[in-house]
């Protein structure tokens, strides 16, 4: 099968856009649940007759459902779900491991894909997506093409990669800067994208060290195809129908003549939207500032007039036939005449005519009956084959033939519209289970093992985390630690590509040696490729847990414990059915982004001091956020000010949480020494610049 090309449809007429444009395939949002929530989308009723529009033409459709959701939303997600199987959606994208639970409990045969939202990005993400029910796993951007053609080649399920729009700095559904900064929160479908505004580095001009440039692979499609990409997703559903249209139609003409587009197509697209020009994104692992770029007034000055040309590709008239007919005719002397038209959908309609007539004059001819059963105009048909059996001295009435062809294409078209019927099941959401109701204990994570004041181990966290890296590099260290009887966890990096696992497994090793016994999953992957390996299995704040639902597929997937979303809100919290025992960050700064390009280096291209750290970016309030670098040249971009709630210990009690974990980045040891105690005891003297969090004013 050809590559898919996937397009976006923000409302109806991007739909239409979308379809004209050439699309196998249109996704688009519905309800609350989609990470375009301030896109138009569709209503009830426009969606359920673009579904039809596309069905008849033989598009597929896919809904985003792929946000987080809390458990007093999963009623009304189950609702959902249920009018999009009755609709007849093709499938269902998703974030949550909880909704797609949900999806699987309520409509048991609706295919699902994993949303780029789920940072799947090697093999052990796919492989555990296919566990968890998903036929289709939509990988991260920043994926060059080797790793994308390893995982295709090793892949149970199909795999879908984004080629065109806008690039996100950030990995998807790692970033939570935009509901840090304004409480808009990206994995809820509201992100106010701040990774587009000016920053400065200390001493510094202001500049957009957090922009890239929008992505375009049109010129690589035939090697995606050949690494075995199943899907092509464009960008792009808060766009204009005009883009939909034009980006579609070139992209879909590159795969249809395995041609890369022309130097004018490239014009075109750029000119239609880009940040400053385009960049091929990750693909050809090559990272740097000259992927970066913002909006320009003159990347718009010349698109009045590709939105013209572009109208024209989903406003002309007539529409183009797409769905090719089988027809088989036949006429008999004494018999009614019948005619059978067939498409490659599967669908059949049977049409009968009256009895033929003896000719007096001229006989209908076989080239007659064709000429009449290929005149399909004004539908998506055309005649594709036609097989006619008609006997000699006929005459067949031009009327009663194209009465039974508008029947077949009629009788067609209702079977092609009507939406597949698929079993659906009534969801409910369980007895719900207590949580911990004694004082939580204490979990201390460091980001190096400088930073453990020689008296935290006396004081006895029930774990202290540190990166993996640090243990293996500090493994002696760690073992004196483990031997004074404080479990030592290893964090998992929250990327790992394929070609980097075996370097991870010898950091295992030498931490497995040290003492340790537990390691914290940062990503959805970590639980397929560790499981076997004897280590207790933690889940980290990057999996993303919201919901009841989503503990206990944490719990089926072989985690011991879980972290809970630092996006809720502490009645959120206490909704929380807890099936696993669960942590919740009470103390640090929260970890805001994780991103492929290297945010020490300046766009400009110079500094990068990877050996150092960290290194400040101000907003234009003058608020820091430390940047970090992490392994593979990644960085981490951290809140300016930590989460302080030392003194509200009569609110954090009674949510039911295992533990409260202190996450120490920028602290010195005596800083750290300093914090716990003020945890312990409730009291204490509060950062001068610190911040509640979340769990008071919640997200949008």
């Amino acid at each position: 099968m050809a590559l898919e090309i996937m397009s976006p449809a923000g409302s109806y007429e991007s739909v239409i856009a979308a379809v004209r444009g050439g699309a196998d395939a249109v996704y688009f949002g519905a309800g609350d649940f989609n990470a375009r929530r301030n896109a138009k989308n569709l209503t009830d009723e426009e969606l359920a007759e673009a579904m039809k529009y596309c069905r008849l033409r033989g598009v597929r459709t896919y809904l985003t459902v792929n946000t987080l959701v809390t458990d007093r939303e999963l009623d009304r997600a189950a609702a959902l779900i249920e009018k999009l199987t009755v609709m007849g959606a093709d499938a269902i994208i998703v974030q949550d491991l909880g909704m797609a639970k949900l999806i699987r409990t309520v409509s048991p045969e609706m295919p699902i894909h994993a949303s780029t939202q789920m940072t799947v990005h090697n093999l052990a993400g796919v492989m555990e997506v296919q566990e968890l029910g998903f036929s289709r796993a939509v990988l991260s951007r920043e994926l060059p093409l080797s790793e994308i053609a390893f995982i295709c080649e090793n892949s149970p399920i199909d795999i879908e990669i984004f080629g065109h729009g806008a690039l996100c700095m950030c990995y998807s559904g790692q970033c939570y800067l935009s509901a840090a900064i304004g409480g808009r929160s990206g994995n809820r479908g509201l992100c106010a994208q701040p990774c587009r505004m000016m920053y400065s580095y200390a001493g510094g001009k202001p500049c957009y060290p957090l922009s890239l440039k929008d992505l375009s692979v049109a010129q690589y499609l035939q090697q995606i195809e050949k690494a075995g990409v199943k899907c092509i997703k464009i960008e792009g559903r808060m766009k204009r129908p005009e883009y939909t249209a034009l980006v579609t139609k070139i992209y879909k003409d590159a795969v249809t003549y395995g041609k890369n587009p022309s130097r004018d197509d490239l014009y075109k697209l750029q000119t239609l939207f880009s940040r400053d020009g385009f960049t091929n994104g990750y693909l050809e692992d090559d990272k740097g500032p000259h992927m970066f770029g913002v909006r320009s007034e003159s990347d718009g000055r010349e698109t009045r007039a590709i939105y013209k040309e572009a109208r024209e590709i989903w406003e002309s008239e007539p529409e183009p036939p797409v769905i090719g007919v089988d027809f088989g005719f036949k006429a008999r002397r004494g018999e009614n005449m019948t005619l059978e038209a067939k498409d490659a959908g599967g669908f059949r309609y049977f049409a009968e005519g009256p009895v033929p007539e003896e000719a007096i004059n001229r006989p209908t001819s076989v080239n007659d009956v064709s000429s009449a059963l290929h005149k399909t105009g004004g539908t998506v048909f055309y005649a594709r084959d036609v097989q006619i059996d008609l006997e000699n001295g006929l005459r067949i009435p031009a009327a009663a033939l194209n009465a039974m062809r508008r029947q077949c294409t009629e009788g067609l078209a209702a079977g092609r519209r009507t939406p597949p019927r698929r079993p659906l099941a009534e969801w409910r959401s369980g007895v719900r289970r207590l949580g911990w109701e004694e004082e939580p204990g204490l979990i201390c994570s460091f980001r190096a093992v400088s930073q453990i004041n020689p008296n935290i181990p006396d004081l006895q966290p029930d774990y202290i985390y540190l990166p993996l890296k640090e243990i293996a590099d500090n493994k002696d260290v760690i073992a004196q630690v483990c031997r004074k009887g404080v479990a030592v966890a290893a964090v998992m990096p929250r990327v790992t590509f394929d070609r980097e696992w075996a370097t991870v497994l010898e950091q295992l090793k030498l931490a497995k040696s040290a003492g340790v016994r537990s390691l914290v999953c940062t990503n959805i992957g970590h639980a397929f490729l560790l499981k076997r390996l004897g280590f207790e299995l933690r889940g980290d704040f990057g999996l993303n847990i919201m919901n009841s639902t989503s503990l206990r597929e944490l719990k089926n997937m072989g985690l011991s414990s879980a972290t809970l979303s630092f996006e809720m809100t502490l009645p959120q919290i206490r909704d929380i059915s807890y099936t696993l025992p669960c942590e919740l960050i009470t103390y640090g700064r929260l970890p805001l982004m994780i991103t492929e390009n290297c945010v020490l280096r300046r766009p400009d291209g110079s500094g990068c001091p990877c050996d150092g750290g960290p290194v400040y970016i101000s907003d234009k309030t003058g608020r820091a956020f430390p940047v970090y670098r992490e392994e593979g040249c990644r960085s981490t971009l951290y809140n300016a000010e930590p989460i302080w709630l030392a003194d509200k210990q009569e609110d954090l009690q009674g949510l039911g949480v295992r533990w409260h974990r202190l996450m120490f980045t920028t602290e010195n040891p005596k800083e750290c020494l300093k914090t716990i105690l003020a945890y312990r005891e409730g009291r204490g003297t509060a950062p001068a610049r610190m911040t509640r969090g979340l769990y008071y004013r919640g997200v949008q």
